[in-house]
């Protein structure tokens, strides 16, 4: 990327979390080191990928170098402001621009064919039901093996512990990076055993009983 575009692509984040502090939860885009490790364990063969919340691409060109094929990728993005770029940039990338949280009945994929997730949300200004929810709509379409790789500027993994357990997953920290504004840390969210993830009981508009047991669990330990 050229210094004019990687200038253009800050001015255009910034203007965004000036807009939506909570929603975009950082004054810059990740940088290129916390890309590296967001995709490293990420290979061709692990098409198709799933990226929530893309952005301007950093993530998404981090993919493409690791050798996954641009068709092989959904960038799911609820920002309007990065659709257009993101169209523009990624061409034969499916773009489609919804809340994540609404993956579950989104219908996106036959099956369970997705590799992996690459998550750049900003968890930590999220409730509790909606982290539950875009984890079991992720997971509805995970192949057995597969993970959500998600980062964040906190000092542990953004997923309280309580929603980890209910839906029977596990994190694990792979890295960080000091080389980021502010620096992040990366953790790799993956099945702790076999669980069918139904779409229809964690959506975030419903009001299971399940996700909300979760939500109110994790208030009660503070998580």
């Amino acid at each position: 990327m050229t210094a004019k575009a990687a200038c253009s692509d800050f001015l255009h984040f910034f203007r965004s979390w000036v807009s939506n502090p909570l929603r975009v939860a950082a004054i810059a885009p990740s940088g290129d080191s916390l890309a590296r490790i967001m995709t490293s364990e990420i290979a061709a063969l692990d098409g198709p990928i799933i990226e929530l919340g893309p952005g301007t691409g950093v993530f998404t060109r981090a993919l493409l170098a690791r050798g996954v094929s641009e068709a092989d990728l959904t960038l799911i993005e609820y920002g309007p402001e990065f659709i257009t770029s993101l169209q523009a940039r990624f061409p034969t990338a499916r773009v489609l621009q919804m809340d994540a949280a609404h993956l579950a009945h989104a219908d996106i994929f036959e099956g369970e064919p997705v590799g992996a997730v690459v998550s750049g949300l900003p968890l930590l200004s999220m409730s509790p039901r909606k982290i539950a929810s875009i984890l079991a709509g992720a997971f509805a379409y995970m192949r057995p093996g597969g993970a959500v790789y998600q980062f964040t500027y906190g000092p542990r993994c953004p997923v309280p512990r309580p929603i980890l357990d209910r839906l029977g997953l596990k994190a694990v920290r792979i890295g960080g990076t000091v080389r980021n504004l502010p620096p992040a840390s990366v953790y790799r969210i993956s099945r702790r055993k076999p669980l069918e993830l139904s779409r229809e009981r964690f959506s975030y508009r419903s009001s299971a009983a399940d996700v909300d047991d979760v939500a109110a669990f994790s208030n009660e330990t503070g998580g």
